[in-house]
């Protein structure tokens, strides 16, 4: 059963670091627009980040006390919110952050990765035109006619009666 659990990595530690290591590498992310950390802390960073991203973009008060809350410094907070007024966000709805992977780290083997946050317009692909189809020949079904006997013509039987 499910009770009591919680939502998220737990990342080896107890909630109380997981969560001030989340704000430390959130911090860092939003100063440095890039990061090099390990892919676990990268997918739970993810899910810190993006919301107050989107909170960025509302840009009211409320929004803004609480990404203060989440990251706890008001002039990264400010940074931030200008950033968003700026429409640096204005045509994406999610996906703010990118996670490229490097490979594992020497001492551990731990997979190691860049996150970085996403600053470059949405570019919407352009319907691929489907490729002409070759038109296929239309397949006209022949009607083989019965050959017709032609009526007896008059000339016929005269030469046929001269004939004889």
């Amino acid at each position: 059963m499910r009770h009591n659990k919680k939502k998220g990595l737990k990342l080896g530690t107890d909630a109380a670091h997981s969560r001030a290591m989340k704000k430390s590498l959130a911090k860092a992310l939003f100063e440095n627009d890039r990061i090099k950390t390990t892919e676990t802390r990268a997918k739970a960073l993810r899910s810190y980040v993006e919301p107050i991203i989107t909170w960025a973009k509302k840009g009211d008060l409320h929004s803004r006390r609480l990404a203060i809350a989440k990251l706890g410094d008001k002039n990264l907070v400010a940074e931030l919110f200008d950033k968003a007024a700026q429409g640096m966000w204005a045509d994406r709805n999610g996906g703010y952050t990118r996670i490229m992977k490097l490979g594992p780290r020497k001492g551990d083997n731990a997979p190691m990765v860049i996150m970085e946050i996403v600053s470059e317009p949405v570019v919407k692909k352009a319907p691929k035109a489907a490729p002409a189809k070759k038109a296929a020949p239309a397949k006209v079904e022949k009607v083989e006619e019965a050959p017709v006997e032609e009526p007896a013509t008059e000339e016929a039987t005269e030469t046929e009666a001269t004939a004889e």
